[in-house]
């Protein structure tokens, strides 16, 4: 539309069908018959509409009412960012939310709204916990990643040319995680031992369990985890393991939240949610699709991030530091683009505040106040109305240069647009800018060591080949 045209209004297209029963198969649909891309792609198609009326999972009986308006274009889905407009109170994972149970029966700050009280208050413990351990950040990662490395190289030599990088990046994240913001490696706590990162998966499959698939059979995985929540006394004894280690090595964050105005046990549990759920979530997700997307764009990528990684640390005097870190512009941009296609979360709710009107790129669209809206971020971050012919493509200098950079605002992974940043008033990820620090701390290990990998991607992510830097390049930057 040209700029000052008015949009056309429309009613919001879709339907929800017959109750129940529409529900239990748009579910099948989501999981089975279609995926997640496709369902959403086809409806948008058949109503000719990205804002449309439909049913999301994971419906009967884990949710009372599955309806949601779901915005579908990079142009309506920042309408969930805005507070202003909807209410983030409980809608962190859609139209069901799972027990406190799971997290010692208090409401964590991902489901609190900016407007109840101690939202501010848990979010100001979260930010100032980041900015108090910046310090550790790199050291922490390289010397944890460049063990994960030496045992990838001894598992190609030993292990038939493979390594899953996927596993062993389960187990080194969470030791990272620990480490770099509390000091403390969780596998030195006696109530964890090694046995946190699986303590961990369990306790997020069963908060999660009615928004994801195992590739089990349909018959027997969708009663089992999307019709019923699974019970949560099944985990108690991992989630008090856990909480354990965080009461003991968070001490100091405890202290600090106290004189916030928080219990320590209300903070403790938002401390392991916020690590546990949202950086080690999110970096089990994350890395391995960054080291995937890096692989499948071939050794001319390679050879232009390795020139420019080295060539960064060599001007630091050999070491990583973040100023050098900030002169890695295509490296920057490679992450962000993994962000843009694989977003560790897909999904973003929330419930209309008031009457409001929302707009595509073709049309307005008359919202009611209480109405649930829902973004699926692939089908925002993807769209071909800003990214072009090579929306689906993965472009690793895509945000390079400042044309480049303008497409920022469209990268919308944190619950908020890349060129903001979070805030106690918002719902933006307070580990943002760690998150974006990490991916690049990957990809500097990677071409400090290596000229090019090849890296196998299915259910796991399996690295099939390294091809080690030369003799001059490590020099450059021992």
């Amino acid at each position: 539309m040209e700029l000052g045209v008015p949009l056309p209004r429309r009613p919001v297209p879709g339907s929800y069908g017959v109750p129940f029963v529409s529900a239990v198969r748009d579910r099948l649909d989501f999981y089975y018959l279609q995926g997640q891309d496709k369902y959403f792609e086809s409806r948008a198609e058949r109503y000719g509409s990205t804002v449309v009326r439909i049913n999301v999972p994971p419906g009967p009986f884990m949710a009372r009412d599955p309806r949601v308006v779901a915005l579908l274009d990079a142009k309506s889905f920042p309408v969930l960012f805005d507070v202003a407009k909807v209410e983030k109170r409980d809608v962190f994972t859609g139209t069901f939310m799972p027990s406190t149970s799971l997290t010692g029966g208090y409401r964590v700050c991902a489901y609190l709204d900016p407007s109840e009280p101690n939202h501010a208050k848990i979010k100001q413990l979260l930010l100032s916990l980041l900015v108090s351990r910046k310090d550790a950040f790199v050291p922490v990662f390289r010397s944890n990643f460049g063990a994960l490395l030496d045992t990838v190289e001894s598992q190609l030599t030993s292990g038939g040319g493979k390594s899953d990088f996927t596993a062993l990046n389960d187990a080194t994240s969470f030791e990272f995680i620990g480490e770099a913001y509390f000091g403390v490696r969780p596998s030195a706590s006696s109530s964890l031992g090694t046995g946190g990162p699986t303590k961990a998966a369990l306790w997020l499959l069963w908060q999660l369990a009615p928004l994801t698939t195992l590739g089990l059979p349909m018959i027997i995985e969708d009663p089992l985890l999307h019709t019923l929540p699974l019970p949560p006394f099944l985990i108690s004894s991992d989630y008090k393991a856990l909480y354990a280690y965080f009461a003991a090595a968070a001490s100091q964050a405890l202290d600090a939240a106290e004189g916030l105005g928080l219990s320590r046990e209300e903070a403790c549990h938002n401390l392991l949610f916020a690590t546990v759920f949202n950086s080690y979530g999110g970096f089990k997700l994350l890395l391995p699709q960054i080291l995937s997307r890096v692989a499948q764009a071939g050794e001319k990528l390679h050879e232009r991030l390795a020139a420019e990684i080295r060539s960064a640390v060599a001007d630091a005097g050999g070491n990583v530091t973040l100023a050098a870190l900030e002169k890695m512009e295509l490296t920057r941009s490679v992450v962000w683009e993994a962000l843009r296609l694989d977003p560790p979360v897909r999904f973003q709710y929330g419930r209309a505040k008031a009457d409001l009107e929302i707009e595509s790129h073709d049309a307005s669209f008359a919202i009611k106040k209480g109405e649930m809206l829902f973004g699926y971020q692939p089908c925002a971050t993807r769209d071909p109305r800003v990214f072009g012919a090579t929306a689906r493509e993965f472009v690793g200098d895509r945000f390079v240069g400042e044309e480049g950079r303008k497409l920022l605002q469209y990268v919308y992974w944190s619950n908020g647009r890349e060129t903001e940043n979070p805030s106690v008033d918002n719902k933006q990820c307070p580990g943002k800018n760690l998150v974006v620090l990490v991916g690049r701390l990957l990809l500097v290990e990677l071409f400090l060591r290596y000229d090019t990998f090849t890296a196998e991607a299915g259910k796991k992510v399996v690295i099939t080949g390294v091809t080690k830097a030369s003799t001059s390049a490590v020099n450059r930057t021992a």
